[in-house]
């Protein structure tokens, strides 16, 4: 059996972060099996399996392709989601999940998490780094992008110049954040869940926009990390930064959609492709 290998942990404990975001640490046997990368931006696919699913009759070892064995409509979900941070010593995982009520799978799955509960991880993946060469540092996204900022951030050494923008629904959604005192960060709130809020707030009028471009451009080389949803960061962010700013592509090599306003982690996936095609065709 083919297929990407499926790392198999356990839950240990969850944490409730900020109203909206919610920790879960995963530990148990995965170790065994997973190895954790040295870039900033690790992420990992997590499959979300219903307890009616019999893993154990599965094909072995387990990989992604063990699922495909299921009817289509037993298949499980798949959603990709940032390393917030490794513990090789106690052996555990943290990812942090934004969480908006029953909405989506990975959210309610986070909130009813209990230690002992299995969780199904694939990778890690991941490129960023901050490049230790760049004379500063611009950082932006929204609550998706909110774990790998701050893993950049306490990545940075403590000469590090930079811009950080956060947009999040309002005050209640600001974390403390670890950073160099030459770096400073913006919260910018967009009065609602980024899933619900109006149009007038939303992807091509998202507060992050504004803030993004009418801050102070700094001298020297920069290097970009911008995230979110995908309208704000691939029609707005990506173009002002690559173009208006002409910043190289490999010091803006990290921008991306990480969701998409209406659509769910499978037609997102199909629209980035669809996007990438016609990109390719224009250039």
């Amino acid at each position: 059996m083919a297929g990407r290998p499926v790392h198999t942990f356990e839950v240990v404990r969850t944490e409730q972060i900020t109203p909206h975001l919610t920790r879960v640490v995963l530990g148990g046997d995965g170790f065994d099996t997973f190895t954790p990368n040295d870039s900033t931006d690790a992420y990992v696919k997590i499959i979300f399996v219903a307890d009616s699913v019999d893993v154990a009759a599965l094909p072995q070892p387990l990989t992604q392709d063990s699922f495909k064995t299921l009817p289509p409509e037993r298949q499980p979900p798949v959603r990709t989601y940032t390393v917030r941070r490794v513990d090789a010593e106690r052996r555990e995982i943290a990812i942090d999940f934004v969480v908006h009520g029953e909405h989506g799978v990975a959210g309610p799955w986070a909130n009813s998490a209990v230690p002992g509960q299995p969780a199904y991880l694939m990778g890690p993946s991941g490129a960023y780094a901050p490049d230790p060469a760049a004379d500063w540092h611009l950082l932006a996204g929204d609550e998706a992008a909110v774990p790998a900022i701050s893993v950049a951030l306490e990545a940075l050494p403590d000469n590090a110049i930079g811009q950080v923008f956060i947009e999040v629904a309002g005050p209640d959604d600001e974390i403390e954040l670890k950073a160099p005192p030459g770096v400073d960060i913006m919260w910018i709130y967009r009065g609602g869940r980024a899933d619900l809020v109006a149009e007038e707030a939303a992807g091509d009028h998202a507060p992050l926009i504004e803030a993004v471009k009418g801050a102070a451009w700094l001298p020297g080389q920069v290097q970009v990390f911008i995230h979110g949803e995908a309208q704000t960061v691939m029609h707005n962010l990506r173009p002002y930064i690559r173009k208006e700013r002409g910043v190289d592509a490999k010091w803006a090599s990290s921008i991306s959609g990480y969701w998409r306003r209406g659509r769910t982690e499978e037609t997102f996936r199909q629209w980035k492709a669809e996007l990438a095609k016609a990109e390719q065709a224009n250039s």
